[in-house]
């Protein structure tokens, strides 16, 4: 029977390829994104179903909520990214940095309570939070934000535990083929990322779609409130 997956973020990168991987199960598939036109034509491209929303928005993730089905399988909460990518470095203006800190926190961690919070009562078998490697290894507001999500994973699988339903973080390292970076990585720095992993190469959306993918399984049932690396041993977690 065709579960019904909610991507928020769906329209590119990890999200685009966590959408793929569940429409190719033959799953009903809803992908979010603030972007009308980019994630109108992910939706046609990959047979989902795309509904414009700003998951840090309390107001457009209500009115999301209305627009989806009584029975929701599996959420994940994808929506995010490193605002300070997009930002000017604070200096000495401690106005500007405690923006730019609120921006991130806004981004990957209100976005995941906002939708989880909207759609809790519906869930059937999983929630999975998109991480990050610098919720563990440390990267200024981004990282501590990462590091919060993972914290409050922990809450929502006690949570909806009870009910059968889990709740992980997939974290990934570095990841080739989105738009994390802004365009802003350099040569140096992607060397030294290749370099620090054990498989000397990038992941791929591929790579951590297909652990999302196995967490929001039924053999994946009593696996939760867990942080899942997906980084090819550029952390080690023992």
């Amino acid at each position: 029977m065709a579960r019904t997956i909610v991507v928020t973020g769906g329209a590119t990168g990890i999200g685009r390829a966590t959408a793929e991987r569940f429409r190719a199960d033959g799953d009903d598939v809803v992908i979010t994104g603030r972007r009308g036109d980019v994630l109108t034509r992910t939706a046609d491209e990959l047979g989902a179903k795309a509904i414009v929303c700003d998951a840090a928005d309390p107001a457009q993730v209500a009115a999301f909520a209305e627009q989806l089905p009584g029975r929701i399988d599996v959420l994940v909460n994808n929506a995010g990214g490193n605002t300070d990518l997009e930002t000017p470095a604070a200096g000495d203006d401690l106005q500007r940095l405690r923006r730019n800190w609120l921006a991130n926190y806004e981004a990957n961690v209100l976005s995941a309570v906002l939708t989880t919070s909207a759609l809790a009562a519906r869930l059937t078998t999983a929630v999975i939070h998109l991480g990050s490697i610098a919720g563990t290894r440390g990267g200024g507001s981004y990282g501590a934000a990462k590091s919060a999500l993972a914290t409050w994973s922990l809450e929502v699988a006690a949570e909806l535990g009870p009910r059968g339903v889990t709740s992980n973080v997939v974290a990934p390292g570095y990841t080739a083929d989105t738009e994390f970076f802004r365009d802003q990585l350099t040569d140096e720095r992607r060397t030294w990322l290749l370099d620090s992993t054990m498989t000397k190469r990038a992941g791929t959306p591929a790579d951590v779609a297909a652990v999302i993918h196995f967490v929001a399984s039924p053999q994946a049932g009593h696996v939760t409130g867990q942080v899942l690396h997906v980084n090819g041993g550029a952390l080690t977690t023992r």
